[in-house]
């Protein structure tokens, strides 16, 4: 199968998502419309979530779907490096494997980057009809400050600038120079990138929601600082 019939390439970093994969893949086949290859990509040979996706892909005989070994060295932030390496089809969307993402909304962030030409859509939930349900409230209470004092001081085209969930230009992320070494700081990243270079982002409503199984590996004090590393490189940038 040709690479290039994809239109969006899913990067989902796993670390033993065995109780919820294979919700999230038949979630993903079921609401998502447009074209699509979705790379699973894990540390270990041993991860609990390979087995589930094999089966997976022997009994619905799904060909989109790639398990994609991180050789970068462990760690989402290395995971999410090589996802953004492999990935060729007009857009990359990052996804988490909890079911936490808002799936019902990847069509139209899709529209606003192939019909609007925008360049880097994010999923808010801190817009108008966005939502946050469950989750730690500290990190909730800290990530909803950032975003919208972000967007209230740079004019930042998102209230939410730490939501994992963005489908970003594939061309466009190829142009940068990664430098995160943290985590899910990346996304942060690549928004201010964008952000500071003139790219043309937008933001759509999206609901949050905590996982029903399984262990997050979401470590917010170890990764606090590359989060506000990002958010001062866009004030600064943004005052010169």
């Amino acid at each position: 199968m040709s690479e290039r019939k994809f239109e969006i390439d899913i990067l989902i970093p796993v670390f033993n998502e065995k109780e919820v994969i294979e919700s999230t893949l038949s979630e993903i086949n079921e609401k998502i419309n447009i074209s699509h290859r979705i790379f699973i990509i894990y540390d270990f040979e041993e991860d609990s979530t390979l087995p589930v996706v094999k089966k997976y892909i022997d009994v619905k005989k799904h060909n989109n779907i790639i398990l994609l070994k991180n050789d970068y060295g462990r760690g989402v932030v290395n995971a999410l490096r090589k996802g953004f390496d492999s990935a060729v089809a007009l857009t990359t969307l990052v996804v988490m494997g909890d079911l936490s993402d808002d799936l019902a909304i990847v069509n139209i962030m899709y529209r606003k980057i192939k019909k609007d030409r925008f360049d880097l859509v994010c999923g808010s939930r801190y817009m108008k009809g966005g939502k946050q349900i469950g989750g730690p409230k500290l990190k909730k209470i800290l990530s909803r400050m950032a975003g919208l004092s972000l967007h209230w001081i740079t004019d930042i085209p998102t209230h939410d600038i730490s939501n994992s969930f963005k489908m970003y230009r594939t061309s466009m992320v190829k142009t940068f120079k990664l430098e995160s070494t943290g985590g899910f700081e990346i996304g942060l990243e690549i928004l201010v990138k964008a952000f500071i270079h003139g790219y043309n982002i937008t933001e759509v409503a999206s609901t949050w929601k905590d996982r029903a199984a399984g262990a997050s590996n979401f470590k917010l004090w170890k990764w606090l600082p590359n989060y506000l590393k990002w958010y001062w490189v866009a004030i600064i940038k943004k005052s010169k």
